[in-house]
């Protein structure tokens, strides 16, 4: 679990490039049809320069890329802790790093979208550790901890409902690559689910046949208390779980009524 998070675990390997002799049309073009604001400028593999929605409305009107694009461009190695990638765009002010290898050639780009994902991913093995030294203190255990994809199929889910909004915000995440791995205690051959039913009915529905977890292995079968509760509400599988619509997640109602304050702000309220 303390692996450390390297750049090239995170990085965007489908990279769109451009080269010095796209015209600047042709980027405001693919800004709309991408919605990406940059765009690492690339000659023979070899990466030249940047151009950035920045340079187009600071910038006098010119044809070329050649003649706007930042050329002195910090790029970031893929072996470089991604700790470190974060700090450098931090202190420099800019919003993403073109990721070369050892050979100096382009294989991915790294932005302040994709540290915030890690960061989000990563902050798991704190609750994690919480789980594990309760089940240590309830059960007498020791238990083991491994990070495995785990079948869907195999999940006891043991939460009853399920708010539809963050259900419906898990699964753009998903979607879009964020994979925050869910929290799963083995014991006997069952996987008792602990944390992460949004994320999993979000996969389930989507087809996924496994989800990233942290397993809790105690090493021992017996039945937990969230599993004799689970069995009280008649919840055994993903389809017994009530998506509620009537209310909001803790979350949304939060963000939501940020959203109401700010907008009375604005409003002279």
């Amino acid at each position: 679990m303390s692996n450390k998070a390297l750049v090239k675990d995170y990085m965007t390997r489908d990279v769109i490039t451009v080269s010095s002799d796209t015209s600047t049309a042709e980027i405001i073009k693919l800004m709309k049809e991408t919605g990406h604001d940059g765009f690492p400028v690339k000659d023979n593999g070899t990466v030249i320069g940047m151009v950035t929605a920045f340079d187009l409305l600071i910038k006098p009107w010119v044809k070329k890329v050649s003649e706007i694009m930042s050329r002195d461009v910090v790029v970031a190695d893929q072996d470089m802790s991604l700790n470190d990638a974060a700090r450098v765009m931090f202190r420099m002010g800019i919003s993403r790093l073109p990721v070369i290898d050892k050979e100096g050639k382009l294989v991915g780009i790294i932005t302040n979208t994709d540290i915030v994902r890690s960061h989000i991913e990563r902050s798991t093995p704190m609750k994690v550790n919480y789980f594990k030294k309760t089940l240590e203190q309830l059960y007498g255990v020791k238990p083991e901890v491994k990070q495995m994809k785990v079948p869907i199929e195999k999940l006891r889910p043991t939460q009853s409902k399920v708010y539809a909004d963050e259900l419906q915000g898990r699964t753009y995440e998903i979607k879009r690559g964020l994979a925050e791995p869910t929290i799963v205690v083995k014991t006997g051959d069952r996987y008792v689910l602990v944390d992460g039913h949004h994320r999993t009915l979000a996969s389930y529905r989507l087809g996924c046949k496994e989800i990233d977890s942290y397993v809790i292995d105690i090493k021992k079968d017996m039945k937990l208390g969230m599993e004799k509760t689970a069995d009280l509400n008649g919840v055994y599988t993903l389809e017994d779980i009530e998506v509620i619509d009537d209310a909001q997640h803790p979350l949304i109602a939060i963000t939501t009524s940020m959203r109401k304050a700010m907008a009375g702000k604005k409003n002279g309220g």
